[in-house]
């Protein structure tokens, strides 16, 4: 089965490439940068925007089935350039349906979020709930592609799988997550900033187990279906900071004023997932973290107060 990967040049991308590549698939990566985590040559590449149908299409000749990751995924970037974020995760998902479509590509699998639950009222959540409206424009594009995808399944034929991603983490990870901004200040000696009193909870998913999951994606019973995937572990931003803080030693915790529209979390069922993909996180929060502060200090210029940690 070849498989093409939107956004395989990036964070989770670059992982599932690897994943698809484990279990014997060929992976084939779509992006506009050249992937920095395999060499030249060794992955089958197209370069290309989400907008350029024609590139979309031409990438897709020959494939299977498309994990579509690329995304604008930075909430902070989203609230900066909410029109970008519109071309990107909602124009971009349609083209991407639309190149399918045209192509004959029998499965799209697409990288929601737990987002989507933000405007639940429930404060625990399973793939059967019924989403609210949304209150923060990166909510809403992701939902808007989730509508996509059913809207292409119902009217083309056009199998889909949902993924609603928890908050990924791990090695490769983009500088604005809030796990490398975290090790970062705290390799730096600079205080670990909050926004709020920290309470709010996330369900992380280390990266690898989450490629894990996205290979899943492509199995026969996951057609037409959604699913979470989840950490096990409820974890607070404060709890963050505190597991940064005794992997690195003494920092300081300071908080500012909440963010606007922020995801006020719920608790998140992976059971699904569990029962019909046998799929689960495996990596504990906290080791998740330690794997990806030895691969930061493996990769990156540590300060020279930091050697004797």
């Amino acid at each position: 089965m070849k498989v093409l990967v939107t956004g395989g040049s990036g964070f989770i991308g670059s992982h599932v490439v690897d994943k698809l590549a484990e279990a014997g698939l060929t992976p084939r990566i779509y992006d506009v940068i050249p992937s920095p985590w395999h060499e030249a040559g060794t992955v089958d590449t197209y370069h290309g925007d989400l907008d350029d149908l024609t590139a979309l299409t031409d990438a897709m000749q020959g494939c299977d089935a498309v994990l579509h990751l690329a995304a604008v995924a930075d909430v902070n970037q989203v609230n900066l350039d909410p029109l970008f974020a519109d071309k990107v995760n909602v124009r971009g998902t349609i083209n991407v349906l639309e190149a399918a479509r045209q192509t004959g590509v029998k499965r799209v699998v697409y990288a929601s979020t737990i987002w989507a639950y933000n405007g639940c009222k429930e404060s625990h959540v399973d793939e059967d709930t019924q989403l609210g409206l949304a209150n923060h424009v990166y909510t809403a594009s992701k939902i808007a592609g989730e509508m996509y995808c059913t809207s292409y399944a119902e009217l083309y034929g056009v199998e889909y799988t949902i993924l609603r991603f928890g908050i990924p983490y791990g090695t490769r990870a983009r500088p604005a997550a809030v796990v490398p901004q975290f090790v970062r200040k705290a390799l730096a000696g600079e205080p670990l900033t909050i926004a709020g009193g920290g309470a709010q909870t996330r369900r992380f998913v280390y990266v690898e187990d989450l490629a894990d999951g996205c290979v899943a994606g492509l199995l026969p019973q996951a057609a037409n279906r959604v699913f979470n995937l989840v950490g096990t572990e409820d974890t607070s931003i404060l709890e963050i900071a505190e597991v940064v803080k005794e992997l690195l030693g003494d920092v300081d915790i300071v908080h500012t004023e909440g963010r606007a529209g922020d995801f006020r979390g719920v608790e998140v069922s992976h059971k699904r997932a569990k029962e019909e993909l046998n799929w689960e996180a495996r990596v504990p929060f906290k080791e998740g973290v330690k794997r990806y502060l030895d691969w930061h200090l493996a990769t990156h210029e540590a300060p020279t107060e930091v050697d004797a940690v």
